[in-house]
């Protein structure tokens, strides 16, 4: 079997289960092999009620001493179950499972397994597994793995295909030679893919992932030194003078720029007026003021008579910046000429759209994707400026730069990497930092707490919504049956609970990347005008939508997270003049979990969040901690995966000096791998 052998293929994938796959994203048997394992799971010898750690998942011998209560509220049935055994008592609760009255008898002895938590001074269980002993037994100390699925794929029918997949593939020729496998220690491909789906023990996955991620971060790398349009140093085809426009602009805003700002905008102005085309990065927290050096820019651009574009990564957010500048002319007379251009406008608005560009009308065009398609003829485009650059790859910027003539590019990114991966990462850029927040910005007070403190913060963001204020409540799932652990929660279960937990009159709403982009965008438009008091939501919201009446954020499983990316979605909050708060509840409450969730509290600081991130992070760690979402790299974690991606960088600089054409012999398959779309299923170009 090869990569691109249908899914429908293997042994005991029909047409049913099929469907499911490709629901998940999976197609072929390429696809499943990089369909890695979200978790693993060990599943050991069960404990007594007294030695279940909170936090802790576990399995527990006990016996059912009384149904406590079985209740209806809304679309949410809650059965409560008390159970003990000789060393103590345990409360479990069942959601949408009212069969499972019949099932447990009183005075009977069960096996269940479910992540510990605590009720007071109580124990409690939500969700447990029910096993027999010989199912228990057949799982017992191995690592097995846990996929990310979608509701009807269990995590063993991937098991099983993948099983069967590794068994028939062809695996292609080792592309390394001997000289990078040794002096950075990795392992074949095949034992890799092997090893990251059933490892035996925790040095082979440790050494599978090492693999895996190894081959990302070098064809990113590669990839970025061999984009010569971007590296070098292109003449400034465009050279633009600081007009009284900009002058103007900074007198009549309400609001003096911080020395971070300052620094930027006169780093920008220098690149505008010089020999060479700008090529820069603006990396700053949420909230440092990045826009307004973007428009700053794009003023500037305009005043001396060309046009500039801003891509934004959701319509959402493009409507919102449109409607800051239409803002910035009423208020300040900004001399900006304003064109929208998104996915979602009707033929006619296009094409009108379309005409201000081609005539230079329009000398600024706000967009998202749609500013790249092949319709869209510029009059004069000598800047692009990208909003949240991640989201798009160097393609998508290539792209959108080939619509001018060599245009000035300038990115900005809210996501905090330490300088020195910065210059790995962005090695096309140069890179400037707004380290620095306005002085009117309130500091949001956060907490990590575990979780017996939902109660309380249910009853926290009701007050906050009595008072007119919106709250975000994020889940790592969007549904259940994602994955086959029962200690993570999902957008739509959770959604239930918590109407069923909030009085009548909150109304909340759930968002989640599977939702068409359409529905999406209705309901980020519905929370923006506050009709929608509470959204719960995975990490989609990130770079989603500016709503300052948002006061509070509530991150579950915060465990399960990077702190470079719980920082960021607590950027979220604490947009407008009220005090924001931000909770962090942990399933898990052992000693380093809360250690580094902690460091949460003691900064908001995001650069310094990440480095420490990077100190206390390594590949033995990251089991079980959601990517952080940077870049979109499958296998890798920028910052749990530090060292590995300065041995890439290391790598591809001595390959560029030894063979930069990969013509010597010993590089042929390295040059054969190098020319395809993707590693691991990802295209790097497009990171």
């Amino acid at each position: 079997m090869k990569e691109d052998t249908p899914i429908i293929e293997l042994k005991g994938v029909g047409e049913k289960t099929r469907q499911l796959f490709e629901k998940a994203g999976i197609k072929t048997v390429g696809d499943l092999l990089a369909h890695f394992p979200r978790d693993y799971e060990i599943y050991q010898e069960p404990v007594s009620v007294a030695e279940a750690c909170p936090g802790q998942v576990c399995a527990i011998r006990v016996f059912i001493t009384g149904i406590l209560s079985q209740k209806k509220i809304r679309n949410l049935s809650i059965l409560t179950v008390s159970a003990a055994d000789q060393t103590g008592a345990i409360q479990l609760t069942f959601f949408n499972m009212p069969f499972m009255k019949k099932v447990l008898k009183p005075g009977s002895p069960y096996l269940l397994r479910g992540t510990v938590q605590t009720r007071g001074a109580a124990k409690a269980m939500e969700q447990p597994r029910l096993f027999s002993e010989e199912e228990y037994a057949k799982r017992s100390d191995k690592l097995l793995p846990v996929y990310s699925l979608t509701k009807g794929l269990t995590n063993q029918a991937v098991q099983k295909a993948v099983s069967k997949a590794l068994s028939l593939y062809e695996f292609d020729e080792e592309y390394y030679p001997d000289y990078m496998l040794n002096a950075y220690e990795l392992i074949s491909r095949r034992e890799a893919v092997s090893g990251i789906h059933f490892p035996v023990n925790w040095d082979m996955l440790r050494s599978a992932r090492k693999r895996l991620v190894f081959d990302e971060f070098f064809a990113f790398l590669f990839f970025l030194r061999k984009n010569k349009e971007f590296l070098k140093e292109l003449p400034n085809r465009h050279v633009m003078f600081e007009t009284a426009d900009t002058v103007r602009f900074l007198e009549r805003v309400p609001f003096e720029l911080t020395k971070a700002q300052k620094k930027v905008w006169r780093e920008i102005r220098e690149d505008l007026s010089g020999p060479f085309c700008m090529n820069r990065l603006i990396q700053g927290d949420v909230g440092s003021g990045k826009t307004i050096l973007a428009v700053l820019a794009l003023l500037m651009c305009a005043a001396n008579g060309y046009q500039g574009a801003l891509m934004a990564p959701t319509e959402v957010l493009a409507m919102q910046h449109y409607e800051t500048i239409q803002e910035y002319i009423q208020r300040y007379e900004a001399a900006f000429r304003p064109v929208l251009l998104v996915g979602s406008m009707t033929v006619r608005e296009k094409k009108a759209a379309y005409e201000k560009i081609a005539s230079g009308e329009a000398n600024l065009i706000i967009g998202t994707h749609a500013l790249i398609q092949e319709k869209v003829i510029y009059s004069s485009l000598a800047l692009v400026v990208t909003d949240e650059q991640h989201r798009f790859g160097v393609r998508h910027r290539e792209r959108l730069a080939e619509k001018g003539k060599e245009p000035h590019i300038l990115v900005m990114s809210a996501t905090p990497i330490p300088r020195t991966l910065a210059i790995i990462l962005y090695g096309d850029l140069n890179i400037s930092v707004v380290d620095e927040l306005p002085a009117n910005r309130l500091p949001i007070k956060s907490c990590v707490v575990n979780t017996s403190y939902r109660p309380r913060a249910y009853a926290f963001i009701a007050k906050e919504v009595e008072r007119g204020k919106q709250a975000y409540v994020i889940c790592p799932m969007v549904e259940e049956g994602e994955g086959d652990s029962g200690d993570m929660e999902n957008v739509v279960s959770y959604a239930e609970k918590l109407k069923a937990a909030l009085p009548n009159s909150v109304q909340v709403a759930c968002l989640h990347g599977k939702m068409r982009p359409s529905e999406k965008n209705r309901i980020m438009e519905e929370f923006a005008a506050r009709n929608i008091d509470v959204l719960v939501s995975t990490t989609v919201i990130e770079v989603g939508i500016n709503v300052p009446n948002a006061t509070v954020m509530m991150v579950e499983n915060s465990e399960r997270f990077g702190l470079a990316q719980l920082h960021q979605l607590r950027g979220r909050v604490g947009r407008g003049d009220s005090q924001s708060y931000c909770i962090f509840i942990s399933a898990k409450e052992n000693k380093e979990t809360m250690e580094r969730l902690e460091i949460l509290n003691k900064s908001n600081d995001g650069f310094f969040i990440a480095s420490q991130d990077l100190k206390i992070r390594g590949p033995g760690d990251l089991f079980g901690i959601r990517q952080s979402g940077e870049f979109a790299f499958r296998a890798g974690d920028i910052y749990a995966d530090a060292s590995v991606l300065k041995q890439a960088s290391e790598a591809v600089d001595e390959l560029m000096n030894r063979d930069p054409s990969l013509s010597h012999a010993e590089h042929r398959a390295l040059r054969e791998q190098m020319s395809k779309d993707s590693v691991n299923g990802v295209d790097f170009r497009s990171i």
